[in-house]
């Protein structure tokens, strides 16, 4: 299947101001392997309250893990186990040699630069969407970046630190171009795949809801067999967020009979997350990510760090550690960020490796610009 991305979909990207993404992506390739049956779809009765009313995954959380000391366990094992999709292009996709690329996946090797000064020094741990929060809360990983949106329940009830935002994103609803569906309220009476377990399927009732459109959802567990069953023809719709819609719309049988709606049906903030009862973890994970957003801003990438080192700048030598002991206060290297940098990149970087325009998405940044540049990603000081 070729991955040249088609050109609606760059269109309509553009109009839905900043992508930003809620975790409805499935396991990896290794797990995800569509069966030859696909799983077999589950109709609610009554729409709108049924698909709100459960979460897998996201019920009653466990007690904070207080005192736990995950920097130490992770260097003593001398590896960042890190949950990611595995299946969303672009975030986080299990290659045929078994690697793992993607935005998300880069940013697991942040946090092993930081921590390990290896970037490569990571296991990936691929899950769906109602695996990642028991494999984090139970400890299986050390942190989860994987397509997950940031709300007040997961950071509250379910026991979660959200680290800051790197992927801005929004729900998105895909339909057949000779459907003659142009807004959500041309879907009335019609079917909707969603996957289960997401923010996207409360998402859905709620916006129906409100709106007063009637809909049949057709649930499934796992992200392929949404798109599988949206592409044969069981859905009228496919939802899901615009970045999930963008990648692995490409992996349709015919990508550009199909058109994104310009409407966004939610705000879905991204970013990595870990276990509530470990501060100085959640710091270390937490600075590591605005390390790339402060590389950025500043000019430094992976080509220059090593000649920044020498800058007459003391805020560039406060954040690569020739100057100041701001890595020691985290049980870090004081020249944790500077590994960051030369190994896997600043946020730009990491940005245009995965989405920008060399690849088959060219996704514009929008919203996840640089706040002196009209976006929303903002550093504090390191100082």
């Amino acid at each position: 299947m070729s991955r040249k991305l088609f050109p609606v979909f760059a269109l309509l990207i553009v109009l839905s101001l900043a992508l930003a993404a809620c975790g409805g992506a499935a396991a990896p390739a290794a797990e995800e392997t569509v069966a030859e049956e696909p799983a077999e779809e589950v109709v609610a009765e009554e729409p709108a309250e049924e698909v709100a009313a459960e979460e897998p995954g996201e019920t009653d959380g466990p007690a904070p893990a207080e005192g736990a000391d995950t920097l130490a366990k992770v260097q003593d094992l001398g590896v960042l186990n890190c949950g990611v999709s595995g299946a969303l292009l672009g975030f986080s996709f299990v290659e045929d040699d078994g690697s793992v690329s993607g935005f998300d996946a880069d940013y697991c090797k942040v946090v092993a630069a930081a921590v390990l000064g290896d970037g490569e020094a990571v296991e990936f741990r691929a899950s769906n969407a109602s695996e990642r929060f028991p494999i984090l809360q139970s400890g299986e990983i050390d942190v989860l970046s994987r397509n997950t949106t940031w709300t007040v329940s997961r950071d509250t009830s379910l026991g979660f630190n959200f680290v800051p935002t790197t992927f801005y994103d929004g729900q998105g609803m895909i339909v057949r171009k000779d459907s003659g569906i142009e807004t959500l309220e041309d879907m009335a009476g019609g079917t909707v795949c969603v996957n289960a377990g997401t923010t996207t399927e409360k998402n859905l009732a709620d916006v129906f809801r409100s709106r007063g459109i009637d809909y049949e959802p057709v649930v499934f567990a796992e992200s392929n067999d949404v798109r599988l069953a949206y592409d044969e023809g069981r859905c009228d719709g496919w939802t899901t967020d615009k970045s999930a819609l963008i990648s692995n719309g490409q992996l349709l049988a015919v990508p550009s009979d199909h058109v994104i709606l310009a409407e966004t049906m939610s705000k879905e903030p991204l970013g990595p997350l870990v276990r509530h009862g470990d501060d100085n973890w959640f710091d270390i994970v937490k600075w590591s990510v605005y390390c790339t957003f402060q590389a950025e801003e500043l000019g430094i990438d992976s080509t220059n760090v090593d000649d920044m080192l020498g800058s007459d700048d003391p805020t560039v030598l406060n954040t690569l550690g020739v100057e100041g002991d701001l890595g020691q206060a985290m049980g870090l290297n004081n020249d944790f960020c500077y590994q960051i940098i030369k190994q896997v990149g600043n946020y730009e970087e990491i940005y245009n490796r995965a989405l920008g325009p060399d690849t088959p998405y060219n996704v514009p940044r929008g919203s996840n610009s640089q706040w002196n540049d009209g976006g929303l990603l903002y550093s504090p000081p390191f100082r």
